[in-house]
């Protein structure tokens, strides 16, 4: 598997940092995690191109997460592309479709597409579900956010496995999540001190990863309250394995 992190940070406009989104490529898929405004471009940036996109997975439905949606459905309606276009999925927790036909009604006929080009998936937010797809098997676990908050596991067919908790205050479902996965992707809005609720700090995400017995440990989605303090000296006092602080267009091999 290679993981191209998109976006590593929130929805407040940084030059270095854009909003929340992973690539995915796994047995020639591209598979996203996320669609944040500016996702399409930092795609572009990553040598990769919206037309393969093959599945889009969402952890929650806060503009952040979603507007590079807008983008991408108006791209892909394009007659020169939609012709050419082979069918993607669109998934995430349960109110998904609701939440799709709002935008594509806010935009009139702008955002509509053919049925058998775009299929949307629903995941039951009160359980784990259990998916299995070409090439990769996908647990999505609700998280401490919003009620349609999921975070995402996925596994290959040679055991290798990440988990982006998306955005999450520190819950034991995460915990059990990330037990033995290869990478821990975790969000790390705010520093030590200054906790919000629905949120992590680098302390408590070096305990998840700690909880769940995880060797390698990325934090993104910063804040600038956070990225003005010692990130990796918060998470230390919780964590004590490879520690890296994320960064747009970082590239890792799992």
């Amino acid at each position: 598997m290679e993981l191209i992190i998109l976006g590593s940070g929130t929805a407040i406009p940084l030059n270095h940092r854009a909003s929340p989104s992973l690539a995915l490529v796994i047995d020639g898929q591209l598979i996203l995690f996320d669609m944040g405004p500016g996702t399409l471009r930092h795609l572009t940036k990553a040598g990769l191109n919206h037309k393969e996109i093959r599945r889009i997975f969402i952890t929650h439905f806060h503009p952040d997460h979603t507007a590079g949606l807008i983008h991408f459905l108006f791209t892909t309606k394009s007659p020169s592309i939609l012709k050419k276009r082979d069918p993607f999925v669109i998934a995430g927790a349960l109110g998904l479709k609701e939440f799709i036909k709002r935008l594509q009604e806010a935009y009139s006929d702008w955002l509509n597409l053919p049925t058998e080009i775009m299929k949307i998936e629903e995941f039951d937010v009160n359980q784990s579900n259990i998916m299995n797809y070409p090439g990769f098997r996908i647990t999505a676990q609700p998280v401490n956010h919003t009620p349609e908050s999921l975070a995402y596991r996925v596994e290959d067919q040679q055991g290798k496995s990440f988990v982006y908790s998306g955005d999450t205050g520190f819950c034991e479902e995460l915990v059990d999540l990330a037990k033995g996965t290869d990478l821990l992707i975790l969000e790390s809005s705010f520093p030590d001190g200054e906790e919000v609720e629905g949120h992590l700090t680098p302390s408590q995400a070096g305990r998840i990863a700690t909880l769940a017995n995880v060797n390698r440990l990325i934090l993104i989605h910063f804040y600038p309250e956070c990225l003005t303090t010692d990130i990796a000296a918060q998470c230390r006092k919780s964590y004590g394995g490879e520690l890296i602080l994320g960064s747009d267009l970082l590239h890792l091999h799992i």
